[in-house]
């Protein structure tokens, strides 16, 4: 979260997206309902849960309904959505519109170049010092995608096997 910003306005970016992603479903509509009614009940009390938890109600409606509650009830409210949100559904929450945001391009430049020379120090390092850094790199690979991953551990195996044939 930037300085700017507080947890208030960013719910009212964020609600369209929340909205309209498949991931919040009626289960974890459930979830962060409970959470907040148990944990926070002065933010949802149990009459307002027992609403957002009808299931005759389409679950867009009733998220788009407690997001407009949460927009009301101030920022503590929000945050602790988010706090939720983040707790049970840890990649819609990374996803969001004002959580992408606040990386910005340097941020995934950053990454890539840590990654770029971890992988050119073990391709091309000499000696024993690099090789403890294999594991170090298929790890580093976990969250890439399918085809980046693949390159990258391919560089990690040739230059495992380059050091082996010296």
């Amino acid at each position: 979260m930037t300085d700017i910003d507080d947890y208030h306005e960013q719910l009212q970016r964020d609600a369209h997206f929340l909205c309209s992603d498949q991931r919040m479903d009626t289960e974890l509509m459930d979830r962060l309902v409970l959470q907040l009614n148990r944990i926070y009940p002065q933010i949802l009390s149990d009459k307002e849960a027992h609403g957002f938890r009808k299931l005759s109600v389409p679950t867009k409606v009733r998220l788009a309904e407690l997001l407009k509650h949460l927009h009301r009830k101030g920022e503590e409210a929000c945050h602790e959505f988010y706090r939720g949100l983040h707790i049970h559904a840890e990649d819609v929450y990374s996803s969001l519109p004002t959580r992408v945001i606040q990386k910005g391009p340097m941020f995934f430049l950053s990454c890539f170049s840590f990654a770029v020379g971890i992988a050119m120090l073990y391709y091309y390092g000499e000696g024993e010092t690099l090789r403890s850094t294999s594991p170090f790199l298929h790890c580093s690979a976990a969250r890439f995608s399918k085809g980046a991953k693949d390159v990258f551990i391919s560089y990690s195996e040739v230059g495992r096997r380059k050091k082996e044939d010296r």
